[in-house]
């Protein structure tokens, strides 16, 4: 596809956001499962939720400008969720909290995709005076926020102190 327009553009980074947060949602899953603390298991749970909202969301969107959503690949979110297999789920580690600590960076970085993407996509669909999809994108986004300020809380609460002994 040859990308000549803002809302050639636009489209293109639908289908780019929707395979992260295809990706993103296995991942998410699986950090969830390995969670030790109680607390951190749930927000990512939650997270799990949010992501799934995204996807129908991107595909009310895709639907909305007759475009399919899928059949593009992230290579991005392939290489964040690689590495948060590697480093959160494959890695021995000593103590639990430490563990956690691990789980809560790698989903911040998967988190930090979803801003960027929602971000820029909220801003294309703003200068297209594309509302319908404004208000869907923002959604996603405060969403994206919510969750990295509940993994920063989370973090700086308790779990990274308890990783430190």
């Amino acid at each position: 596809m040859r990308i000549n327009t803002l809302e050639d553009l636009y489209l293109e980074q639908l289908k780019d956001i929707y395979s992260a947060n295809k990706q993103a949602l296995d991942v998410t899953n699986d950090l969830a499962d390995a969670a030790t603390e109680e607390s951190l298991g749930d927000a990512l749970k939650a997270g799990f939720a949010g992501i799934e909202s995204g996807i129908a969301a991107l595909e009310e969107i895709g639907e909305r400008h007759d475009e399919r959503v899928d059949g593009e690949h992230c290579k991005g979110m392939e290489g964040l969720a690689k590495e948060a297999r590697a480093h959160a789920l494959e890695e021995a580690f000593g103590e639990t909290a430490t563990k956690d600590a691990m789980i809560i960076t790698q989903y911040q970085r998967l988190v930090h995709y979803a801003i960027a993407g929602y971000g820029c996509l909220a801003a294309f669909a703003d200068r297209l005076e594309l509302d319908e999809d404004l208000i869907a994108l923002r959604s996603c986004l405060d969403a994206s926020y919510d969750g990295d300020r509940t993994m920063t809380e989370l973090a700086t609460g308790g779990i990274n102190k308890d990783a430190v002994f």
